[in-house]
Formats: structure tokens, C-alpha cells, sequence
């Protein structure tokens, strides 16, 4: 039989042959009960020491114990706490007496913590225990207990709670390990990817950027007042009705043109390639116009409203005259694209108008000098005139005939007319019927120059009826030229300015807090990104 010595645990090995039957477990009765100790008959470790025995407990120790006692520990817990006791150096004398100590020097040995410092400390010989082999030992330097008693072997579940708690404390470490490697790997990759470009673009903006200067104007393109009624004036004096107009003097600054506009009069090129600009911001001399115009769009930023029918303009160069003098000018291409909006559809609908109006004019004079030809040519004021003195003459002589024939048939009804009183009488009414006859003919039959009064006066009626038609068409030119003028006025844009370019006398570029925070931001969210792409495709790859 060989016996080995390992820390405070004796194994005894037999041959296989003569390995017993294990023992039967105890009942649950008997683990309720104070077990053994593990050391037999003799007396606790702690309590092997060369000084005299400790006197017995005073009676406040023996009613702690018999308290604990009534608690109703199990086996388990009892030993637990002897373990603990050992491990901390307590004089115990039993396991009640071990749990006794331990809670007056405010130890739970119950508690996971004293567990797994028990476990921690697996395999090391309790400082009593070995302070008692050590003197117990002969000095012949042998370290073997004078006596082997054999010891009682910890149980499968002792063994199984043992394991397991180490196992528990080793996943702990190395979960702690591999957290502490995680925010260490973390931390490198946020200085290299977010912390140190944002320390860069600092830099560059507290130290290197090159101050801007900001100017900044509004103005609104307004029309004049409509006086229609009804649906033509609803949308007068509103944003409405200019917004197509203030859209297109935004795209007209915002163009090409306008840049280049710019560059011939004040050189706006040759003003961002001055050598004390910075790099990022400075346009090289032998730039291109697409680049010139990336520049152009970066600094000038013109926005409109649609609400309030606003166009708001911010200018931005090297130093504040430059800015302002950029700005007024671009005010005076506005307002020439606001002119020439309208320009063309005015000039169309007056000249229109005014074409109208002069054929009416020429129309209507040759009418009137037609009329005036034929008064001239029949020697007749008026036709109307002319037939209806011949009425009236017609008319009188007709009187007068009705009465000479009255007379003459009261002188024939006489038995002896008187011859001398009737032939005159006859003559008259004859002389009356002549004149009477021509009178008539002169109103439908031809004169001697071969026209009748009935057509002199058709050709006239004509002639003025003519005039009059002439007239109207005259008057009704004349009031669309009238209405194409107020139109034409209408039409007329004018641009209003409410805020007039003021030169800064403080730079507004850079803003070095706010645009570095913002790199920040950037520079996190790219890191985000990636690192979330890499986590799923890692995923991805190990699914």
C-alpha cells in the first residue's frame, strides 16, 4: 500500500483487486446531523497547539452555539464553515463553534464569495494545519506526519460543487480577460479612426483655415398692383405671382453666367488664388471653369423661400469690402434679369396693340374722305336732308292742289260757271301737278348727271355707315392699346431690397468648434458603418 501526501489531503492507493465496494450515502436524517469533522477522534487542528487547551466557553459562546444549533444547518453548510474557519485561522473547536466565530468576526461563510475564495484556495495547507506538521516533524528534514490516520475522502457531489465553482471563477477570468482585450482593441481603433482625424481636421481649423468673411442680403422681386376684378387680381401683391420670377433670378446667379460675369468685373478668380489662402480653400491658377464653378457654388449660397418670397444671399471671400462689393453686384444682375424677364412679352403685346390701332386709324380716315368725295361729287350735304326738303315741298304743293281743285269743282257745279275765274284756276292746278311731278321725279328718277336722289343717298348711307363702323373699330383699338399698356405695366418686376450688403468687421469661416464636433460625428458614423458591415459579414461567414 503506498501512501501520498498532497497538501492537506491524504489518498490512499490500493490494488485494484482489493478496491472495496464504496460505502452506502447517509441517510437524509443523518446529514442533518453534525458530521464528522474529518479528522477522527482527534481534536480540531486549530486547537493542536503547544499551549494548554482554551479554557471552556463562557455561557454567552455556549447559548451563540446552542442557537446555531436550532438553526437547523445541514451537514454541508457545517463543513463549508469548517473549511472556512481553517482557511482563516479560527481556534474552533466544532463546526457550531466555526460558524459561531465566523459571524463574530463578521464573516458569512455561506456566502458565494467565501466560497469561491475556499475554492481559489484549493490545494494549499491551511496555515494552522501546517504550522501543527511542521512541528510535528523531526528535523532530519523528513516532511511526513509523525501518524497517518486516514481521512475521509470529499464525496462525488463535493467533488462535482468544487469543479464546478472553479470552472464558474475561470469563465469569469477569462471573460474579463477578453473584455478588458475588447475595449483595449476598441479603444485603438477609435483613436485611429475617429480621435485622431478629428484631432487633425482641429487643427486644421484652429490653426490653418484661413478666416472667411460672410455678407449677407435679402430682397423679394415684387410686381405692380393689379386693379382687375375678379380672378385676374386674386394672386396680385402675393409671392404667387412672383415666384417663377424669383426662381429663375435664383438659377440665373447659381449659373455659369453669372460666374463669369462676376470674374470680368471684380475677379473672382483672381481673388481665391491668392497665395494667402489656404490650400483647401485657395483655386490654383491653371484651374478649370468646372472648378472655378465648384468654388463659386461653395461660396455663394442663394436660397429662396417660398413662403415668404424671400431670396436670401450669403457671400463669402477672403475680406469683408471684397464680400460686400461681390454682393452688390450680383444685386445688379438680378435686377437686369428681372428687366428682361418681361421685357420681350411687353414689347410684343404693345407693339401688337399699337399696329391694331393704326389700320383702325387709316381704315375709319379713308371712310370719312369716301363720304366726303361723294358730297363733293352730288353737291349734297346730306341725302336725308335733300329728300326730306323735297317731301316737305311736295307735301306743301300738294295743300295747295287739294284746294285749287275744291274751288274749281264748287265754280263747275254752278249753273253758269264763270269761264273767266275757272281757266286761271285750271292753270294753277295744272302748274301745280307739273312741279309736283318733278319734284317726285327728282327723288327716283335720274337727274341729268345720270343720278337719282334715292341712290345718292344709298351711296351715302353706305359710305356712312361705313365711317361709323370705322369709328367703332377705331375706339375699340384704341382701348385694347390702352389695356395692352396697363397689361405692360403690370408686368413691369421690380426687385426690392430688404437687406442691403453690409462689409463684417468680424470673420464667420471657420467655425472651429462646430465643424470639428461635426467631423467628429462624420468620422464615428464611417467607423460605425464599417464596423457594423464587418461584424455581419463576419457573421455571415461563420454561420
Amino acid at each position: 500500500m503506498t501512501i501520498k501526501v498532497k497538501a492537506n489531503r491524504f489518498r490512499i492507493r490500493r490494488p485494484e483487486t482489493a478496491r472495496p465496494a464504496p460505502p452506502p450515502l447517509p441517510a437524509m436524517d443523518d446529514m442533518l446531523l453534525p458530521m464528522d469533522d474529518g479528522f477522527g477522534p482527534e481534536p480540531f487542528p486549530t486547537a493542536r497547539a503547544a499551549t494548554p487547551a482554551p479554557p471552556p466557553h463562557d455561557a454567552a459562546a455556549e447559548t451563540a452555539i446552542d442557537a446555531i444549533r436550532r438553526e437547523g444547518l445541514t451537514g454541508r453548510q457545517l463543513r463549508l464553515a469548517r473549511r472556512v474557519a481553517m482557511r482563516k485561522g479560527l481556534p474552533a473547536t466544532s463546526d457550531f463553534d466555526a460558524v459561531r466565530l465566523l459571524r463574530a468576526a463578521g464573516i458569512d461563510p455561506f456566502q458565494r464569495n467565501s466560497m469561491l475564495e475556499l475554492v481559489a484556495s484549493e490545494g494549499q495547507t491551511p496555515p494552522t494545519l501546517s504550522r501543527e506538521l511542521q512541528k510535528n516533524q523531526p528535523d532530519d528534514g523528513i516532511r511526513l506526519p509523525q501518524t497517518t490516520k486516514p481521512l475521509t475522502v470529499p464525496t462525488t457531489g463535493q467533488r462535482a460543487e468544487q469543479s464546478l465553482a472553479a470552472d464558474v471563477m475561470k469563465i469569469q477570468r477569462d471573460m474579463a480577460r477578453r473584455r478588458k482585450r475588447n475595449l483595449a482593441v476598441m479603444c485603438v481603433r477609435l483613436f485611429f479612426f475617429v480621435f485622431m482625424p478629428t484631432l487633425f481636421a482641429g487643427i486644421y481649423y484652429y490653426k490653418i483655415a484661413t478666416p472667411l468673411y460672410s455678407t449677407r442680403s435679402e430682397f423679394v422681386i415684387q410686381q405692380a398692383e393689379a386693379k382687375g376684378v375678379g380672378m385676374s387680381g386674386l394672386f396680385s401683391g402675393t409671392q404667387f405671382a412672383t415666384s417663377q420670377d424669383s426662381i429663375a433670378v435664383q438659377g440665373y446667379l447659381q449659373s455659369r453666367e453669372a460666374m463669369k460675369r462676376l470674374d470680368n468685373d471684380l475677379g473672382f478668380r483672381a481673388h481665391f488664388t491668392q497665395p494667402q489662402i489656404d490650400a483647401l480653400q485657395r483655386l490654383k491658377p491653371d484651374a478649370t471653369d468646372e472648378a472655378a464653378y465648384k468654388l463659386y457654388k461653395r461660396n455663394v449660397k442663394i436660397a429662396y423661400d417660398p413662403t415668404e418670397g424671400l431670396i436670401r444671399m450669403d457671400i463669402i471671400a477672403a475680406d469683408p469690402e471684397t464680400t460686400a462689393a461681390f454682393s452688390r453686384a450680383l444685386i445688379g444682375y438680378a435686377e437686369e434679369q428681372v428687366d428682361h424677364l418681361t421685357e420681350r412679352l411687353r414689347k410684343d403685346q404693345m407693339q401688337g396693340s399699337r399696329e391694331s390701332y393704326a389700320e383702325a386709324e387709316a381704315s375709319m380716315l379713308a371712310a370719312q374722305r369716301n363720304v366726303l368725295e361723294l358730297q363733293e361729287k352730288y353737291k349734297i350735304l346730306s341725302s336725308e336732308t335733300e329728300a326730306s326738303l323735297i317731301s316737305q315741298q311736295v307735301s306743301t304743293l300738294e295743300t295747295s292742289l287739294s284746294k285749287d281743285r275744291l274751288s274749281l269743282a264748287e265754280m263747275e257745279q254752278n249753273l253758269q260757271p264763270n269761264q273767266a275765274r275757272m281757266e286761271p284756276l285750271k292753270r294753277r292746278i295744272q302748274a301745280l301737278q307739273d312741279e309736283i311731278s318733278l319734284l317726285r321725279s327728282k327723288l327716283t328718277e335720274d337727274s341729268q348727271d345720270g343720278q337719282s336722289l334715292a341712290q345718292v343717298q344709298s351711296e351715302l348711307l353706305v359710305a356712312k355707315a361705313n365711317v361709323e363702323i370705322r369709328q367703332m373699330l377705331l375706339s375699340q383699338s384704341l382701348q385694347s392699346l390702352e389695356t395692352s399698356r396697363i397689361e405692360a405695366n403690370r408686368q413691369v418686376r421690380y426687385l426690392s431690397l430688404s437687406v442691403s450688403p453690409v462689409a463684417p468687421d468680424e470673420p464667420t469661416y471657420p467655425r472651429a468648434f462646430e465643424n470639428t464636433m461635426v467631423s467628429m460625428l462624420i468620422f464615428a458614423g464611417i467607423y460605425l458603418m464599417i464596423s457594423m458591415t464587418a461584424a455581419i459579414l463576419r457573421e455571415q461567414v461563420s454561420a
